[in-house]
């Protein structure tokens, strides 16, 4: 476990721990299945909402072959997936992977994740139209007039940070498999979000965590 949250790579543990490959992807597996449900139950106070676009490239060959072959518009190779997240202002993040970023698609998830009467801070974009009329305070973040920016122009709201990490940790893998993602969205949430703790403290969380699977 300590050499997972220390993130080396599978072929440096396997050298360290006398482990099969096999054994190790499927213990892997678990870790950050018990990452992804150590979440909030729901937010509440200030919050800040946003959709974002991950991706990489594919890395089965025969998806990749179909994807040259089809000139696809998201370039060869490469597949662009939707991420939803929402950040409570001083506290912890969540990210979904969704289908769509319309307001069919992410007010739901807002209604349920999102206690009623909370203050929510998005941008412009049509997905958060209406959420007032759900009971909400809606505030409208405009970057372009430097509201949440620094003196340098640069974001600085909560989740354009985590949407930099996220992709910068996704980058750092290369090629992943489609079907993976969702498994590495819920590991960087849950790294992101106990950032702050010690590493013994993460690595008791993380024990307890397991205890409950």
């Amino acid at each position: 476990m300590s050499e997972f949250l220390l993130e080396h790579s599978t072929n440096t543990i396997l050298a360290r721990v006398p482990v099969s490959k096999y054994k190790l992807l499927k213990i892997l597996t678990l870790l950050r299945a018990a990452m992804a449900k150590d979440i909030p139950d729901v937010f509440e106070g200030v919050v800040e909402v946003d959709e974002t676009y991950v991706g990489g490239q594919w890395k089965n060959k025969k998806k990749q072959a179909k994807l040259k072959l089809g000139k696809a518009k998201r370039g060869r190779g490469t597949f662009k997936q939707p991420v939803f997240g929402i950040l409570c202002r001083g506290g912890k993040v969540w990210a979904e992977i969704v289908e769509g970023v319309e307001a069919k698609d992410l007010q739901p998830i807002i209604e349920k994740q999102v206690k009623t009467g909370s203050t929510v801070c998005s941008d412009s974009w049509r997905g958060y139209t209406g959420i007032a009329a759900k009971g909400y305070v809606h505030r409208l973040v405009r970057h372009e007039k430097n509201e949440y920016v620094d003196s340098k122009g640069y974001h600085i709201n909560g989740l354009e940070g985590f949407w930099g990490y996220l992709k910068r940790k996704l980058a750092a893998k290369g090629g992943i498999r489609k079907e993976r993602l969702p498994m590495y969205l819920g590991e960087y949430v849950w790294r992101h979000n106990q950032r702050n703790l010690s590493f013994k403290e993460r690595e008791n969380r993380l024990m307890k965590l397991l205890t409950k699977q």
